[in-house]
């Protein structure tokens, strides 16, 4: 009952956002899919009459509705950039397929005699075509057209990934911080709206043939009235347009912390890490929540915003391991300590450059760091055991948990395997608490405010002391989750707000504070 009202709690909290978000997911929805109506009908009717095209056409089709959709709005970005253009190309390629076979079904079904009868009033190929054909075909069209919209409703969640918005936002954030209320704030109206479109035009489909034509014309009218919905939630006041992680939107040290803090509540948009730095660069964006080591800061030239209310307390990173593993393997210990204080925050900004802008593989840049600074070893491939390392979606997680795997099968008995990429924080710390990873790399500052929740007294007597949090986090880990945190590594990747460089010297705005003021007075 409790995490009900939890729930109802919540969606009260961001009805605003909850209801600007569900017309932004109704409007990509059925902007794209008038666009594939107008490009999918015309080809079912081309392939009808030229019956050689039929497999090329449909062949093409089934292809692009089996690239995952994750993957073909990676392969838009480059091409259209992010927001709602690639999500837009994306969706009405995934609706053109069930629109082509159905409208190629439904024209070439229909009755030879009913054709013959036709050309022998004296009816032209198109008067057929139109008085005839299509609307016979129309409730086969409209399964089609069904089909698209339920497709449509669904793959536009990932969206949000791209800052096209939509309910992926939720359901992104609400995965990123295990957050079930918000999984289920952006999973239960997406759900609903299916539903809801797909009995609207189930019940346009059973509309007898005397109302077809006022169904033919009621169809074009409500997908434009409906496309429509993506252009309200635009109408907003204020010059500067963030974008920020999923997992920043719903944290403390993050989205959380600028509006109760500072009281900035900017403009923003949810997007994925791997496209915000650059989307920064391309003005795309005016504000974004960096990582002050990523690569991607130096490649774009972005500079990072005084924290002058110090809301990031300090984010050295170290591996934590579960201790179960540390009892069944104590070797492992000196070799992940091994590491420590071999990575300064030059450093790790270099080694994220060469895999996040010059697109070099983590593994082959986490060896060849290894081997200059006389640490790496061939592995043993020993039989002793094996362990699980993990790591989050960002550069410098690739780049640690395959130093740790060439460390560990370089120094000891046991091999190593690797998961990487696993997104948001809990989901990493679930999975070592829960045995399915032995360990993975952890930030102090992450692990006093998304894990331990550590109330603001408690971080106030930290005074933004890195040695403090550090020990903090280690005893509480320890006695909490039975988990410990091995040495740290050496740099500190802290949170940031971040813009690009000319613009903070044109607007001097140097401080998340002069950010705040700059919004008051514009």
């Amino acid at each position: 009952m409790q995490e009900q009202q939890g729930f109802f709690e919540f969606i009260r909290q961001q009805s605003g956002k909850l209801l600007e978000q569900t017309l932004v997911h109704i409007g990509l929805t059925f902007i794209s899919l008038i666009i594939a109506l107008a490009i999918g009908v015309t080809l079912g009717i081309l392939i009808s009459r030229k019956r050689w095209l039929a497999g090329p056409v449909l062949g093409v089709a089934g292809v692009l509705q089996t690239i995952p959709s994750i993957a073909l709005l990676g392969f838009m970005i480059p091409l259209l950039g992010i927001g709602p253009k690639p999500a837009i190309v994306a969706l009405l390629l995934y609706a053109l397929l069930p629109i082509i076979r159905n409208t190629f079904t439904g024209i070439t079904g229909v009755n030879p005699a009913v054709l013959e009868a036709a050309r022998g009033m004296g009816m032209s190929d198109a008067q057929i075509l139109r008085k005839v054909q299509l609307p016979l075909a129309m409730p086969v069209l409209l399964a089609g057209i069904r089909i698209a919209t339920v497709i449509n409703v669904g793959v536009a969640t990932l969206a949000a990934y791209i800052a096209a918005g939509g309910l992926g936002e939720f359901i992104f954030g609400g995965i990123a911080l295990n957050n079930t209320n918000m999984i289920l704030a952006g999973a239960i109206p997406a759900a609903l709206l299916a539903l809801l479109f797909d009995g609207a035009l189930s019940l346009l489909q059973r509309v007898n043939y005397r109302k077809m034509r006022l169904a033919v014309w009621i169809l074009p009218l409500a997908l434009v009235a409906l496309s429509s919905f993506y252009l309200l939630p635009a109408t907003y006041n204020g010059k500067i347009l963030a974008g920020f992680t999923p997992e920043f939107m719903g944290r403390m040290d993050g989205n959380l912390g600028l509006r109760k803090v500072y009281n900035l509540n900017l403009r923003t948009l949810v997007i994925n890490d791997m496209v915000m730095y650059k989307a920064a660069y391309e003005k795309k964006l005016d504000v974004i929540s960096g990582s002050t080591t990523d690569g991607r800061v130096k490649a774009f030239d972005l500079a990072a915003l005084e924290d002058d209310k110090h809301i990031f307390p300090p984010y050295y990173a170290a591996p934590i391991v579960n201790e179960q593993t540390l009892a069944r393997f104590p070797e492992l210990e000196p070799v992940l300590n091994s590491l420590s204080g071999k990575i300064n925050d030059q450093v790790m900004t270099a080694l994220n450059y060469q895999v996040d802008y010059l697109k070099q593989s983590p593994e082959a840049v986490a060896k060849d760091f290894l081997t200059k600074a006389g640490l790496y070893k061939s592995p043993r491939q020993g039989s002793k055991g094996s362990i699980t390392i993990g790591s989050k979606i960002f550069g410098d997680g690739y780049i640690l948990a395959y130093m740790y795997k060439m460390l560990v099968e370089g120094n000891t008995d046991l091999n190593v395997v690797t998961k990487t990429g696993l997104g948001g924080t809990k989901i990493c710390f679930e999975a070592l608490r829960n045995g399915q990873l032995d360990m993975y790399p952890e930030y102090t500052g992450t692990g006093l405010l998304v894990i331990l929740q550590a109330t603001k007294n408690t971080v106030d007597s930290l005074a933004q002391q890195p040695d403090k949090v550090y020990h903090y986090v280690q005893q509480q880990f320890a006695a909490q989750y039975h988990i410990q945190w091995m040495q740290p590594i050496g740099f500190n990747n802290t949170y940031a707000l971040m813009m690009r460089r000319s613009d903070t010297a044109a607007l001097h705005i140097h401080s998340i504070s002069a950010l705040k003021s700059y919004l008051t007075a514009h």
